[in-house]
C-alpha cells in the first residue's frame, strides 16, 4: 500500500458529506426502531466504552461492505424502495458515504482509546473505518491534510437500503455452497436430520432479532465485533472478530475443494508430469485455481468481482434448477428404496452441514444499519430465513431422492456429465465461487495489514496476500473432504457465531433489563449450540483423521 499523508489517523469529511449527512438523518426520522432512536447529544458508556475508535480490527466494517459491494437495483416487487438514487451495496450498505484510506494504522496504539470525562459527545458512527472517527474537527482545521489523500476501497455507496434490497442481501448471505451439500446431510443424518434443519432455522433467525437488540443498546455499535466489546470489552472483540476471521478462511478452503472436485468431474483424465512427479486431476486443478485467483487478491479496486458474486442468489437459484431439470425432465430416476430415516452413526457429521445453511450472523449488523426503514429488520431476517429455508429444504428432499445413499458430499459430482442441464449447474459452480475468493479473503488479509508498520505495508500486504492463498491451498490438499470440512465448519464455528454468542452477548449487554422467557430462551438456544458444537467437532474431526489416516 502506498503511503499517504492521512497516516496521522484523521477521519476527513468535505462539506457535502456533512450536508448529505444530515439529510439522510432527517430522512431516518421515524423509520428506526425504538431501540435505535439515539439523538446526537447522547454522552458515551463510560462503563463499557462503545467501539467507536478501536484500533483492532477497525477495518471489519470497511471490509465486510467491500466483501460483498454492489450496486443493486430498485425492487419494486419486494417493497417500495426508499433510495434516491443507486449505488446500494448488494450486501450491505453504509449510514453514510465511507472514504478508505490507503494506509491502516498500526497496532501500536491501545486496542481501545480510553473514554474520557471530557469526551464530546459524537453522532452514531461505524467502525468500519480505518481511521478514527473525527472529535469536532474539519478538513478546514486541519489544512496539512488534503482531500486527495482519500483512497475509496468501494464503490460509491448510497446512505440505505430497501426492504427488496435488504431481502436480496440476506438470500445472498444465507444462500452459498451450502445449497451443494444439503442432499449429503440427509444421506448422513437420514430424513430424521431435516428436523435440524428447521431448528437451527428458527433459532438462527431468533438469534439474528438478540443481535439487533445488541446493536440497539449502545450508540456507536454497528459491527459483530462492536457487539462481542459492548459485551465483554476488548476481549470479547478480539475473540469474535479471530472467530469470523476463520470462518471466512475456511471458506476460501472449501472454494479450493470445491473448485478441485468439480473440475476433476469434467476432466477426470487430466494430469501433469513434472520431475518425475505426476499431478493428478485433483492436484492439479487444485493448484491452477489458486494460481488463478492470485492475481486477483492483489486488486485495490474489486468492483468487477463484486458484480458478478453479487449474483450469488440467481447462481443458486439456478443450480437448483438444473437438478430438478435432470429429475424430472432428464428423469434419470429415483432411489428412494435406498434411502434412511436415521443414520445414528453418522447423524452428528449431518448437525455441521445444517449449522453451515445459516452461516450469515457476521454480516446481518451490516444489513441492519445500512436499512432505511430498521423497524422492518425483523420482516427482512424472516422472508430471507424462510426462502433460504424452503430451497435447502426442496433441493435436500430432491437430491436425496435421486441419489440415495450414492449422494455425494456436492450433488453436482452426481449429476450424469453428459447431459446440458449438468453441465450448466457445474460450471455455474465453478464460477461464483471463483469470483468470491478475493473478496472472501479480503476481510482476514485487511485485519492482518493492520498489524503492519505503514512504511513496509505495500511489500508485506503482498506477502500476506500471497501467503493466504497458499496456506488455504496447502489445507486443501491436505484435507481434501468437502463435506467433512463443511461440517468442521459448521460445527466448530458456525455453531459459535450463529447460536452461543448472539446469546451470550445479548445476556451479556442487556443485563437485568431482559425478560424470564427471553433468559430461558436464550439458555435453550445456548444448551442446543454447545452440543451440536460437541457432537459434530468429534465426529468430523474423527472421520478427517480416518480418512487421512
Amino acid at each position: 500500500m502506498k503511503n499517504s499523508e492521512s497516516e496521522q489517523a484523521f477521519f476527513i469529511e468535505s462539506d457535502e458529506d456533512d450536508e448529505d449527512k444530515d439529510s439522510n438523518r432527517g430522512e431516518d426520522d421515524g423509520n428506526e426502531s425504538e431501540y435505535s432512536n439515539y439523538s446526537d447529544d447522547i454522552p458515551q458508556h463510560h462503563e463499557k466504552p462503545s467501539s467507536l475508535n478501536p484500533s483492532w480490527p477497525q477495518s471489519y466494517r470497511q471490509s465486510i461492505d467491500l466483501y460483498s459491494s454492489v450496486p443493486s437495483p430498485s425492487l419494486n416487487f419486494l417493497g417500495t424502495p426508499t433510495l434516491s438514487r443507486l449505488g446500494s451495496s448488494f450486501v450491505s450498505s453504509s449510514l453514510t458515504q465511507r472514504h478508505t484510506p490507503e494506509i491502516l494504522p498500526t497496532l501500536g496504539k491501545p486496542l481501545l482509546a480510553p473514554a474520557t470525562d471530557n469526551q464530546q459527545p459524537q453522532e452514531r458512527r461505524s467502525s468500519h473505518s480505518l481511521l478514527p472517527p473525527r472529535r469536532g474537527s474539519s478538513a478546514k482545521k486541519l489544512p496539512h491534510v488534503h482531500k486527495s489523500s482519500k483512497v475509496s476501497h468501494e464503490l460509491p455507496l448510497s446512505s440505505q437500503s430497501s426492504f427488496g434490497q435488504s431481502v436480496l442481501n440476506g438470500i445472498n448471505v444465507l444462500c452459498g455452497v451450502g445449497l451443494l451439500s444439503v442432499p449429503y446431510a440427509v444421506r448422513e443424518g437420514g430424513w430424521v436430520g431435516l428436523i435440524l434443519l428447521v431448528v437451527f432455522g428458527v433459532l438462527s433467525f431468533y438469534t439474528g432479532l438478540l443481535l439487533r437488540y445488541c446493536l440497539d443498546s449502545q450508540p456507536g455499535l454497528e459491527t459483530y465485533p462492536d457487539v462481542g466489546q459492548a459485551a465483554f470489552g476488548t476481549t470479547g472483540r478480539l475473540i469474535i472478530s479471530i472467530i469470523l476471521y476463520v470462518e471466512l478462511y475456511a471458506c476460501c478452503v472449501e472454494y479450493i475443494i470445491l473448485e478441485s472436485d468439480n473440475l476433476s468431474a469434467l476432466f477426470p483424465n487430466a494430469h501433469l508430469s513434472f520431475g518425475g512427479y505426476i499431478l493428478n486431476a485433483h492436484y492439479l486443478f487444485a493448484i491452477t485455481i489458486a494460481i488463478a485467483v492470485l492475481p486477483t487478491v492483489y486488486l485495490r479496486n474489486m468492483s468487477v468481482l463484486s458484480y458478478i458474486s453479487a449474483g450469488g442468489v440467481i447462481a443458486s437459484i439456478l443450480v437448483a434448477v438444473c437438478l430438478f431439470w435432470v429429475g424430472f425432465v432428464d428423469d434419470i430416476g429415483f432411489q428412494i428404496e435406498t434411502t434412511r430415516t436415521l443414520n445414528l452413526s453418522s447423524f452428528p457429521v449431518a448437525i455441521g452441514l445444517y449449522g453451515y445453511c445459516y452461516s450469515g450472523h457476521a454480516v446481518f449488523p451490516n444489513i441492519y444499519t445500512s436499512m432505511a426503514k430498521k423497524s422492518q429488520f425483523p420482516a427482512v431476517l424472516l422472508t430471507s430465513f424462510g426462502i433460504c429455508g424452503v430451497l435447502y429444504a426442496v433441493v435436500a428432499v430432491m437430491g436425496y431422492l435421486m441419489f440415495g445413499e450414492t449422494t455425494e458430499s456436492q450433488f453436482t459430482l452426481n449429476l450424469p456429465t453428459n447431459l446440458v442441464a449438468s453441465n450448466i449447474a457445474v460450471w455455474t459452480t465453478v464460477v461464483n465461487p471463483f469470483t468470491k475468493y478475493a473478496l472472501t479473503i479480503s476481510p482476514v488479509a485487511m485485519s492482518l495489514e493492520e498489524l503492519l508498520p505503514s512504511n513496509k505495508s505495500y511489500f508485506y500486504s503482498i506477502l500476506i496476500r500471497t501467503g493466504l492463498v497458499l496456506s488455504t491451498l496447502i489445507v486443501a490438499l491436505t484435507i481434501p473432504f468437502f463435506g467433512l470440512v463443511m461440517s468442521l465448519i459448521g460445527s466448530l464455528l458456525t455453531m459459535m457465531v450463529t447460536l452461543i454468542l448472539p446469546c451470550v452477548c445479548f445476556l451479556s449487554i442487556l443485563g437485568r433489563k431482559t425478560t424470564h422467557l427471553q433468559v430461558s430462551f436464550c439458555v435453550l438456544t445456548i444448551v442446543v449450540g454447545v452440543v451440536s458444537s460437541a457432537f459434530g467437532t468429534y465426529t468430523s474431526l474423527s472421520e478427517i483423521f480416518k480418512q487421512l489416516f
